[in-house]
């Protein structure tokens, strides 16, 4: 349970590989254990926003604060592990409460968005299940998982974003999704938390790869003959300056129906990641960069969402990521900047013309490890938004952040 703020994130890869290595309870009962962990948050924002009309110049100012969850929402994680006839077996269940409020009656929780109009309840003020998974395998023959996990193309870059722990930037985006959006948009996209079967190798000398299918989105089309595809490789090593570099991949296909008109009969996205982080002494670096054929719009972070701008053009998306963080004592400092682009991509206004839009953003953080289960977290994100047609509108944001999470 002893965790240092660089290490962390790795707590947090139980969301993404169910890792029991940190638990709060852990029961035993004949052959089976079940471990208990968990995390929770909370953050004092304000938040200065400013538009810039790209023809006259003009420029609308807004300042708000919020007191919201982070890049994280809260999070609770049951975890079963036993062994038999040789295998290892795992089942991992989730839930992800948020404190976010976007009631205007001080008090109220998420609920029915127009009280007495017999609209149904909004579907964002249910529990978020982010993992319902199980899998299957040993250190010869490798792993199989089955259902709701954490991605694969995506999934280390986020993991080693120190805002994971913080706030970052696109605060405003914490309604109704009970978290930020972190470094989000502005260097990587959102890997997300999918239905997949995925097969991962044993580690050999350093090596691991995992590939599987995931759920295909209907992002061009109506039909989606085959699933998703995703892969990643990763090579880990230690000694003086130990480190890690990984590669991606994602691929999915879409087509219309003969019954639907559509601007292309078949549709493809794919997409490519390289990134690496190395440590030396108490000092680490991250850089990262991937690059998307209709995968969607990077800048709004989603994966298939504005894959094709209605003209059956594919969004040319690209980003990357550069981190440093240095480790004094109890106390992590580190700065991030990240920038994301997107060409020919879905045009919002409707407007149905080729689009330019690019974010980028710097973070400062400070992460103060209180005691073994609290950190203390104060950051500072500068956040540009330039839409070269989309809006003729470009946007700057600050965001100040300082709140606390807890992991037990």
């Amino acid at each position: 349970m002893h965790k240092t703020p660089s290490l962390r994130p790795l707590v947090l890869a139980l969301l993404a590989c169910g890792s029991t290595a940190s638990h709060a309870v852990s029961f035993t009962q004949n052959d089976v254990t079940l471990d208990i962990n968990g995390t929770i948050n909370g953050f004092y924002v304000v938040r200065d926003a400013k538009s810039i009309n790209r023809a006259t110049g003009a420029e609308t100012s807004t300042t708000n604060s919020a007191l919201t969850n982070g890049l994280l929402p809260g999070w609770i994680n049951f975890v079963a592990t036993t062994r038999s006839q040789g295998l290892d077996i795992k089942a991992h269940i989730s839930f992800a409460p948020g404190i976010n409020n976007n009631s205007d009656t001080v008090g109220l929780p998420i609920g029915n968005p127009n009280p007495g109009s017999g609209t149904p309840a909004n579907p964002y003020s249910q529990i978020d299940t982010r993992n319902v998974y199980f899998q299957f395998g040993n250190s010869e023959w490798g792993t199989l998982k089955f259902g709701r996990d954490i991605g694969l193309f995506g999934q280390n870059i986020i993991l080693s974003d120190m805002t994971l722990l913080g706030v970052g930037g696109t605060s405003n985006a914490s309604i109704p999704y009970n978290t930020t959006f972190g470094m989000i948009g502005h260097g990587y996209m959102y890997t997300g938390f999918q239905p997949q079967i995925t097969y991962t190798t044993p580690a050999v000398g350093g090596f691991q790869a995992s590939a599987g299918i995931f759920q295909p989105s209907r992002f061009a089309g109506d039909e989606t003959k085959t699933p998703g595809f995703q892969a990643k490789v990763d090579y880990d090593w230690k000694g003086g300056m130990p480190g890690k570099v990984w590669g991606g991949l994602v691929s999915q296909s879409t087509s219309c129906s003969s019954s639907t008109p559509c601007a292309t009969k078949s549709f493809s996205a794919t997409g490519m990641e390289l990134g690496g982080k190395v440590a030396l002494g108490n000092f680490e670096a991250v850089a990262y960069a991937f690059q998307g054929k209709g995968l969607g719009l990077s800048t709004v972070g989603a994966q298939f969402f504005g894959g094709s701008n209605g003209a059956g053009n594919k969004t040319d998306s690209q980003g990357y990521f550069l981190q440093g963080t240095y480790k004094m004592g109890a106390t992590k400092f580190g700065i991030n900047y990240g920038a994301n682009k997107d060409k020919d991509g879905f045009v919002l206004t409707g407007a149905g013309t080729s689009n330019q839009i690019t974010n980028r953003a710097v973070t400062v953080g400070v992460y103060h490890s209180l005691n073994k289960f609290i950190t203390l977290v104060g950051e500072f994100n500068d956040e540009k938004i330039s839409n070269v047609v989309d809006s003729n509108f470009d946007n700057k944001n600050r965001t100040v952040s300082l709140g606390g999470l807890i992991f037990f």
